[in-house]
């Protein structure tokens, strides 16, 4: 069976600090944040497309707009929790899959940086486990 693969990317500029790092609260900083959503697809529709990549970016901007020029740590639910990369990769990935229940979401990636990501992607349910 054949796969497809789609990437769709977004940027913002965004501080934000951990609450806890070693003990501590860390230094406020920023970054220049990456944010690429995938999804997988064995079948293409009428047009040869897997999913439309204008209503993912359209979705991905938005959500990265609540980020954007900001402290994420003033953003909920980081205002709650210490936004690690790993937490707003799970973050992304939920929030799209609810704006977009019909596409075909395997996982997100975050990049606080050129050299460092965390990437998301749901597990296998346990209780599925043969």
């Amino acid at each position: 069976m054949s796969i497809y693969t789609l990437h769709v990317e977004s940027r913002f500029e965004a501080a934000h600090h951990l609450t806890s790092y070693r003990g501590e609260m860390e230094p406020i900083h920023g970054h220049s944040w990456r944010v690429r959503a995938e999804l997988q697809t064995g079948e293409l529709d009428a047009e040869g497309m897997g999913f439309d990549f204008v209503e993912i970016e359209t979705a991905l901007k938005g959500l990265v707009a609540r980020f954007h020029h900001r402290h994420i740590n003033d953003v909920p639910p980081f205002d709650r929790l210490s936004p690690t990369t790993e937490r707003l990769a799970r973050w992304f990935f939920d929030r799209l899959v609810q704006e977009l229940p019909a596409a075909p979401f395997v996982g997100v990636r975050v990049w606080e940086g050129p050299t460092c990501s965390a990437s998301y992607r749901p597990g296998r349910d346990p209780d599925s486990l043969a």
